[in-house]
């Protein structure tokens, strides 16, 4: 999944950690990444380390960074549920390395907010989400890198992208989910219900063991970022437990169920590009029948401003960068949707 990522960027690594392993715990990756990295830091000693998102990985290498004594600057800072178990573990992780960073770069005013609340004061900036910069180089072109999205036939159907995988979904909340998207694409033949199955054991065994045999719900591999971008852009519609979706499928003008109970994106609820669906199968589908069905309803979700960014948010990082470091004379404007 991360070869992904890199090649679509052109991103070559210096250092490869391999810390993955089959059957992983969250405490053993924690080990392998401060153990990898504290090596990487002695060679490289670099001024900042800059860390992205609310990952274990995104924890761990502020935590070392922190025992290496250097400056951490925190990408998709201040996203707070204060559900300490929800989203698990991210919750935990981002606001660890609220306090372990000494620059932080929020998407919102919101994100900032809640950093204040806590305390958080120097060093933030508000610069929109880099996801929506990506954006920028990944949907806009034709065709898919991928041959299970090349053989689907999207002539004529709504096609909804479904992506579930969240630590806290595992067991019955998933299991009612499956269900609620089973019923969703058997009562609606015109639908194709399209999903990238995550690579943990976990999800797929319960995938396949609540969505196999329907004939318009196809499940596939894990897509590159080109690939899930454009697959969203050609989608009606989006459900998902996931919280990059829910900024980049309203930024390409798609209505998202969230499903789970709370988000931590806020703005998005707000500005109602996304509806909280939860993780209980009756209110999942009530909400789907009323996007496939109620043209109104899905208009208003479909044309909601996005309140995530405007493509520049990696411009504003670097700009932040340069101006904490004493190479620019004035820290950059912030962005307002």
């Amino acid at each position: 999944m991360l070869a992904g990522v890199l090649g679509v960027f052109g991103v070559r690594p210096d250092y490869d950690l391999n810390i993955m392993k089959r059957g992983q715990t969250l405490s053993g990756l924690t080990a392998r990444v401060l153990e990898g990295l504290a090596g990487v830091f002695e060679r490289a000693r670099p001024d900042l380390v800059l860390v992205h998102g609310d990952t274990t990985t995104t924890f761990s290498a502020a935590l070392a960074a922190f025992y290496a004594k250097l400056d951490c600057g925190h990408v998709e800072a201040g996203l707070r549920t204060y559900d300490r178990m929800s989203p698990y573990p991210e919750e935990m992780n981002r606001q660890l390395v609220g306090r372990l960073a000494s620059m932080h770069f929020a998407p919102t005013a919101s994100n900032a907010a809640n950093l204040a609340r806590e305390n958080i004061k120097n060093g933030v900036y508000i610069t929109g989400n880099t996801v929506i910069d990506a954006l920028g180089y990944t949907a806009h072109g034709e065709g898919f890198e991928s041959p299970e999205l090349n053989a689907l036939d999207f002539s004529g159907r709504r096609v909804i992208t479904l992506t579930c995988h969240r630590r806290e979904n595992y067991g019955e909340p998933m299991e009612r989910i499956f269900a609620a998207v089973r019923r969703i694409a058997l009562d609606n033949p015109d639908v194709l219900v399209v999903y990238p199955v995550h690579l943990s054991p976990v999800v797929r065994n319960a995938a396949h063991a609540g969505l196999d045999g329907v004939e318009n719900i196809a499940l596939i591999e894990p897509l590159s970022a080109v690939d899930m971008h454009r697959l969203i852009a050609k989608s009606y519609m989006v459900m998902t437990d996931s919280g990059g979706l829910q900024e980049e499928a309203p930024a390409l003008g798609k209505p998202v169920l969230v499903l789970r109970g709370e988000t931590e994106r806020p703005e998005a609820v707000e500005a109602g590009t996304v509806e909280l669906a939860g993780t209980i199968e009756d209110e999942i589908v009530i909400l789907a029948h009323e996007l496939l069905h109620d043209k109104a309803a899905y208009e208003r979700m479909a044309r909601a401003v996005n309140p995530y960014g405007d493509g520049r948010a990696s411009e504003r990082i670097a700009d932040a960068i340069e101006f904490e470091y004493g190479l620019r004379g004035e820290a950059p404007e912030e962005f307002r949707p």
